[in-house]
């Protein structure tokens, strides 16, 4: 029989979980000291290939996820990959989470090794160990959820990924959450649009932390972005970034998709 409480979890609480008995398998088969050892190919800088593009769109490649279930039924990450780089991708964002999200590294590794783009590991990072996965899997930057990280565990994991040579995205939901990121060093914040615990989406919430970034913090939104509007309201709230996935991956061609929203907007 269920166990009632689970009832009462998030969806994030579940996904952390899950992600903390992941763990103790993925340490069993691979050591951290081999993930170490291993070599990793040149770092493609993620955080500059979207300072050097206004919109830098991430195109996000996603089979399923929690609040849609499966988005992409036919999915060939390496194909999505090339179709984003043809069609204006900055940067790609691949899902790693086997429980919720039906991704796996292999997926990272076929999507970097099909375009010359940078790659963030979406996934959720809890430890170093986490961040050395991503290292030996090829990942250009990590994302690091203050949500579900305390103050210190956010700075050292901040701190490995710079050791590693990889970029860090530090995601936030709420002023709060952004003060925290800050005052870690964050240096590329994503505002992410969805409420990891109610799984609604609202642009609003990048628009109302909008004004609260100093200057030298590469703004990114993430989330429910839609449309040229979107893109253009999110510009001149001044985001430079947008993280963009089951808007493109429900189309039956998501480089077209992405090339039409692309060429639509400001």
């Amino acid at each position: 029989m269920a166990d009632p409480r689970a009832r009462e979890l998030s969806v994030l609480d579940q996904i952390v979980a899950r992600k903390r008995t992941e763990l103790l398998v993925d340490r069993s088969l691979v050591k951290e000291s081999d993930l170490e050892r291993r070599r990793v190919p040149a770092r493609r800088g993620f955080r500059k290939a979207l300072a050097s593009r206004r919109p830098a769109v991430i195109a996000e490649i996603k089979k399923a996820s929690p609040s849609a279930g499966l988005i992409a039924d036919e999915f060939d990450a390496a194909e999505i990959a090339r179709a984003y780089e043809r069609s204006g991708a900055a940067a790609l964002s691949v899902l790693t989470d086997r429980q919720f999200f039906q991704g796996s590294m292999d997926d990272l590794f076929a999507a970097r090794t099909a375009t010359s783009l940078p790659v963030l590991r979406k996934d959720f990072t809890l430890e170093r160990y986490h961040v050395l996965q991503a290292s030996a899997g090829g990942a250009d930057c990590v994302l690091l959820i203050v949500a579900v990280l305390e103050d210190g565990e956010l700075r050292e994991l901040l701190s490995a990924a710079e050791e590693l040579g990889m970029d860090a995205l530090v995601e936030v939901h709420d002023g709060d959450e952004l003060e925290r990121a800050l005052a870690a060093g964050a240096g590329l914040v994503g505002v992410n649009n969805r409420n990891l615990k109610t799984m609604e989406v609202s642009l609003q919430t990048s628009l109302d932390l909008a004004g609260r970034f100093p200057e030298g913090v590469l703004r990114i939104s993430e989330s429910g972005i839609r449309s040229a509007d979107d893109l253009e309201r999110l510009l001149e709230a001044g985001y430079q970034g947008f993280l963009i996935g089951e808007s493109l991956m429900r189309q039956p061609h998501q480089g077209r998709a992405l090339a039409a929203l692309l060429g639509a907007g400001p």
